[in-house]
Parts: structure tokens; sequence; C-alpha cells
């Protein structure tokens, strides 16, 4: 590794390297095509995209610079926590202190203005209080559901998933976008009636 004297770039650059290993966190959705699971980097940026494609959709008027950079660092923290699957109860009952301490842990490696930043937006997000998380959320949430309809081998049959367990985590797709939040539910009616749910 360089030596990098300026002390402010340093711990940037540092970050930077720590977090290319969300490259390597797998989630439990596949990516279409079924060939792989789906890493939490490509998550993130995926996400992105659709806040960028879908903002229009949203409740409430949402500031998108705010939206991109929240999903941008929402799942940073998986980088020690782990993904925790949607549908995996037990690990639900720690998901919060594993993802708090990852938080303190990654953001406290940039300059304390930045970390500042950084961690408030995570924090946004896991609060769900503003319109931006209410919408980053509402993406969030959608986005595995197209992985499961689309090539029709979900995760929701290997774990078992119930169509009321998707249902209820969807409830929070309308809390960002009443459309998106439709849309959800023509996903889930379509996928009950393709047969892709496990139990």
């Amino acid at each position: 590794m360089i030596s990098i004297e300026n002390e402010r770039l340093s711990r940037q650059i540092h970050f930077l390297l720590e977090i290319d290993g969300l490259k390597q966190v797998l989630r439990r959705s596949l990516i279409l095509g079924s060939s792989r699971r789906e890493n939490s980097a490509e998550h993130s940026w995926h996400l992105a995209m659709l806040a960028l494609t879908l903002h229009e959709h949203a409740n409430e008027p949402v500031d998108l610079l705010h939206t991109l950079k929240m999903l941008l660092v929402h799942d940073i923290v998986e980088l020690d926590a782990g993904d925790t699957f949607a549908y995996d109860f037990a690990g639900g009952k720690t998901k919060a202190e594993r993802e708090e301490a990852a938080a303190d842990r990654i953001f406290g490696l940039l300059p304390a203005d930045q970390a500042s930043e950084l961690r408030g937006l995570w924090d946004e997000f896991e609060a769900r209080t503003s319109a931006e998380s209410r919408f980053a959320n509402a993406v969030d949430r959608l986005m595995p559901m197209f992985h499961n309809l689309a090539d029709g081998t979900t995760t929701w049959q290997m774990a078992g998933v119930l169509p009321q367990f998707v249902a209820d985590r969807a409830t929070a797709i309308e809390e960002g976008s009443d459309a998106l939040g439709e849309l959800a539910g023509q996903i889930l009616r379509q996928a009950q009636a393709d047969g892709l749910f496990g139990g």
C-alpha cells in the first residue's frame, strides 16, 4: 500500500479500499439468469439506478441526490454484519446490534465530517422518517421482488417463504410510493399464481 502523507486523503482512501469488500458479500437474491447470487455492491448500484429512473413515482417530492447517497451507503454495514436475509427471523433479532457496531467502525474510518455525514445517511435510511428514506426503502424492498419473479427460480421457494411474509414486508413500499406499492401487489399476485413460494 502506498504511503499517503495527507492524513485526510489517507483516511478517505482507506475507507474506499475497505468497502471494496462489499463485492464479496453475497445476498440471497440471484442475478437475472440465475447464474449466481448478487453481491451487496451490485445491489446498491442497482437500487441507485431504480431511484434515478423511478423517483417521479415517489409519494412526496424527493431530493434525488440525497436519495442516491442514501442508497449507496445503506448496505455498507454488511461488510461486517453480513447480509441478513429479510426472512431470517432468528438472524433479524441481532441484526440492528450487529449493524450499529459495523456502522461505528466503518464510517469511523473517514475524517470526522464525512463520517458524520455518511453515518447520518445510514441512520436516516434505517429510520424511514424522511421522504427520501421512505422512497429509498421502497426501491430496496421492490428490487428483490423483481428478481424473484423474473426468473421463476426463487429464493422464496428455496427458503420456504410464505406469501404473507412478502406481503408484510412490502407494506413499506407504499410508504414511499403508492405506484410502486401497487406494482409490488401485482408482482405478489403473479408470483402466487406461478407457484413461486415455499411452504
